[in-house]
C-alpha cells in the first residue's frame, strides 16, 4: 500500500490534492502546522469532510526564528513565505520518514501566486526542505519534474493534474467530480500578512532580547496596544470580553490597571514599566472611561507585590494617539 502525507491547510487546493491522490488508491493523511500566526480550525474542518486522519504539529518556534532571520526575505509585510513553506515541508519530510510514508504532497499550483508559486520558488522550496524527489504537487504535477514515486510507478503520473495560473475553473471541475460541499474562498489567513498586526510584532522584536516567547506574541492579538515614551508597553481593553481576558492575566503575575470611580477599560502591563509610564497608562484608561466632566479619576494598580490606588487626570487623545502601535 502506497501511503502519503499531505499538507492540509483547509483551503480548497489542499483538499483537492488529497482527493486526486486518493483516487489512485493511495492511502492519504493530512498534516497541519499551528503557530501564533495561523490556526488549525480550517484544516480540522477539511479533514472531517474528507474523512482523513489529521496530524497537528507545533510550528511556533520555527516561524518565530524565520521572522527574526528570513533567509529569502519577507513578502509584503513580515511574511517569510518561501522560507516558512520550506521549513513546513522539511518538518513534514521528517514526519514522513519517521512514520513510513512514501512522499509528501501539497496543494500548490504552478504560477497561481506569482512570487511564491512560480517554478523557481517551487524548486527553491524543494531544495531548501531537503525533500527533492519526494515532494509532490499533484494539481500541477504533469507540468513539473517527476518525483521518485512517479518514476518508480508508485504513483501514476498520467492521472495527476496539469493546472497552472490563477484561473480557478479546473479546480471547480474537480470540486464537482469529488462532491466537495464546503471549502473556504482563497485567502491568506496568516497574521504575518496583516500590516497592522506586524507593526506590533516589529515593536516586540525591536525591544526583545532575542526571540520573544510565544506567550508574548499571542498577546499581540489584542488590538489596542501602546509603546509609552519611557519604554513601557500596555494593552488596553476594547470591550467586556477584552477586559475579562486582560484581568485573567493577573494570574500570570502581570500588573493590571482598572478605573475605580468610573466605568472604564482594563489595561495590562507587558514587561517592565517605569513609574512615569505607569502614570501615563492610568491616564490613558481614564480618558477611555466614561468620565463625563470628572477630572480626577481613581485607578487601581494591582502588581504581584501590592495593590494601590492612584488619582490621575485623563490624557487627551491627541497626546497618546502617537504612542499607539
Amino acid at each position: 500500500m502506497v501511503r502519503g502525507i499531505s499538507l492540509l491547510s483547509g483551503g480548497l487546493d489542499s483538499m483537492l490534492a488529497i482527493c486526486l491522490l486518493r483516487e489512485q488508491g493511495i492511502e492519504m493523511e493530512g498534516v497541519v502546522f499551528k503557530s501564533p500566526f495561523f490556526g488549525v480550525k480550517g484544516a480540522e474542518k477539511a479533514a472531517k469532510q474528507l474523512d482523513v486522519k489529521l496530524h497537528i504539529l507545533d510550528f511556533s518556534d520555527d516561524i518565530l526564528s524565520l521572522v527574526k532571520h528570513p533567509p529569502h526575505g519577507f513578502g509584503g509585510a513580515m511574511n517569510p513565505c518561501i522560507d516558512c513553506h520550506a521549513v513546513m515541508i522539511r518538518r513534514a519530510g521528517e514526519f514522513m520518514r519517521a512514520s513510513g510514508y512514501d512522499f509528501v504532497s501539497t496543494g500548490e499550483v504552478l504560477n497561481q501566486r506569482p512570487m511564491s508559486q512560480n517554478r523557481r520558488s517551487l524548486e527553491t522550496v524543494a531544495k531548501s526542505s531537503g525533500l527533492e524527489g519526494y515532494l509532490l504537487r499533484p494539481l500541477s504535477a504533469q507540468l513539473l519534474e517527476p518525483t521518485i514515486p512517479e518514476q518508480d510507478g508508485r504513483i501514476d503520473r498520467s492521472r495527476l493534474g496539469a493546472i497552472s495560473g490563477r484561473n480557478r475553473q479546473p479546480q471547480m471541475e474537480l470540486v464537482k467530480r469529488y462532491g466537495l460541499t464546503e471549502y473556504p474562498s482563497p485567502a491568506g489567513g496568516c497574521l504575518l500578512t496583516e500590516k497592522g498586526f506586524c507593526r506590533k510584532l516589529k515593536d516586540l522584536f525591536d525591544h526583545a532580547d532575542g526571540i520573544p516567547p510565544v506567550a508574548e506574541v499571542e498577546l499581540l492579538k489584542f488590538s489596542r496596544q501602546f509603546r509609552l515614551p519611557d519604554g513601557g508597553r500596555i494593552i488596553v481593553g476594547r470591550n467586556r470580553q477584552d477586559n475579562l481576558a486582560l484581568k485573567a492575566l493577573r494570574e500570570e503575575g502581570r500588573t493590571i490597571l482598572h478605573t475605580v470611580n468610573i466605568p472604564g477599560p482594563t489595561a495590562v502591563v507587558l514587561g517592565e514599566i517605569p513609574e512615569s509610564d505607569l502614570l501615563r497608562a492610568a491616564s490613558i484608561i481614564a480618558d477611555y472611561g466614561d468620565k463625563g466632566t470628572l477630572t480626577d479619576i481613581i485607578v487601581k494598580v494591582i502588581t504581584p507585590e501590592e495593590t494601590r490606588e492612584i488619582t490621575v487626570t485623563p490624557l487627551t487623545r491627541e497626546t497618546y494617539q502617537p504612542w499607539m502601535l
